[in-house]
């Protein structure tokens, strides 16, 4: 609270907030892209920006580093294209809300920007943006264009996602245990960059990451992560950003080995190629969040026999499903292996989904005392 009062003292009275390195070097690419645009207009040329196209042509399988990656490919966005000036001009007040968030040593959410920058354009009926749709992917060009993380924009997204274990780190200059925080873990910020958190001592064997906050709940309280040495974390189905640049630097930084356990479903295999190839809409960011290790412990699509469960728990494939499925098995980091191949047929061929919870119907704590733990020991892992 000391460190919050502080701030806002140095604001009220006209102080200018310290700066990091990272925050220079942002400031500079900004003003860098804004001092583009006033040297082709002094040249008389028609001022543009350059941005690096987000498309899925333009993404690419790096084979050797095992993850998604942009490609070279780039849009040019033109100020006197009449398709194209809103856009630039958006793109351009982005810019400046961030260059204001960094001097001002403040952050907001990605929702906080929308309504700092939208307003009515003096003049006119037109609105600089109409939804936050329209403000969250010119956010996302800003962050290509000028090769900087949102959290550098002093930019970050809600928190969906926790941690348990016997973890203890530093977050903003205050050391906690990820055991000892209460019965629901630690919530992992949106912004878990190594100037405002770092990790301190562990004692955790392996990482078992849980799609939803009620498996992860049936976790914590069988003490898994007491019993087993592991980090339990979920990530509210599809991890946000934070949660799997978290999972990157406990993997990377600690060398722990992650698992995922995810539903029997064609949604339970794209979280688990997200996290360990990154998506194709943040290919930009894979290097800092993908995990190429990343090793599938379930649930499969044989666990309905090899678990005994009953037809009840099934939960019949609908068209959409079915087409997401042959989408994803022809993934190139799938397509290839057939242990996945093999995978989704056999669910395709059940004609059915299970979820983590199914195996509820069998024990309440079957899944915490009997199926991970016989994954693990056996080592059955999909890669």
């Amino acid at each position: 609270m000391a460190k919050k009062a502080s701030r806002s003292t140095a604001a009220s009275s006209g102080a200018k907030p310290k700066l990091t390195k990272a925050d220079l070097k942002t400031l500079q690419s900004i003003r860098g892209m804004a001092d583009g645009v006033v040297q082709m207009a002094e040249r008389s040329r028609a001022p543009h920006l350059d941005v690096p196209s987000r498309s899925l042509s333009n993404v690419k399988y790096n084979k050797s580093k095992k993850f998604i990656e942009m490609g070279s490919g780039k849009n040019k966005r033109e100020l006197f294209n009449l398709s194209q000036a809103k856009s630039y001009m958006q793109t351009m007040l982005v810019g400046s809300g961030c260059k204001q968030l960094i001097e001002q040593g403040k952050t907001t959410s990605i929702r906080g920007m929308y309504y700092l920058l939208k307003h009515s354009i003096e003049g006119a009926k037109e609105e600089t943006f109409d939804t936050q749709a329209d403000c969250d992917p010119i956010i996302e060009d800003v962050e290509v264009t000028l090769d900087s993380l949102r959290e550098e924009l002093h930019l970050y997204a809600s928190n969906r996602g926790n941690m348990m274990g016997d973890l203890t780190l530093n977050d903003s200059g205050t050391e906690l245990n990820c055991s000892r925080v209460g019965r629901n873990g630690y919530s992992i910020p949106s912004i878990v960059e190594p100037n405002v958190l770092n990790f301190v001592s562990h004692n955790c064997k392996f990482i078992l990451h849980v799609e939803k906050d009620t498996v992860f709940t049936r976790f914590v309280e069988d003490e898994f992560w007491k019993k087993h040495k592991c980090l339990l974390t979920h990530g509210s189905g599809q991890p946000p950003r934070g949660v799997r640049r978290m999972l990157n630097r406990l993997h990377l930084e600690l060398k722990l080995p992650i698992y995922c356990l995810l539903d029997n479903d064609p949604w339970g295999y794209y979280i688990y190629s997200v996290i360990k190839q990154g998506s194709i809409n943040l290919a930009y960011e894979s290097k800092r969040m993908a995990i190429p290790n990343a090793q599938f412990v379930g649930l499969r699509s044989n666990d309905f026999e090899r678990c005994g469960l009953s037809p009840s728990v099934t939960i019949k494939l609908s068209e959409t499903d079915i087409k997401r499925a042959n989408q994803i098995r022809k993934y190139p980091w799938f397509e290839h292996k057939k242990p996945w191949q093999k995978e989704i047929d056999t669910m395709l061929k059940n004609g059915f989904k299970l979820e983590v919870e199914a195996l509820i119907s069998k024990d309440i704590s079957y899944v915490t005392e009997e199926y991970v733990p016989a994954r693990l020991a056996e080592k059955d892992f999909l890669d």
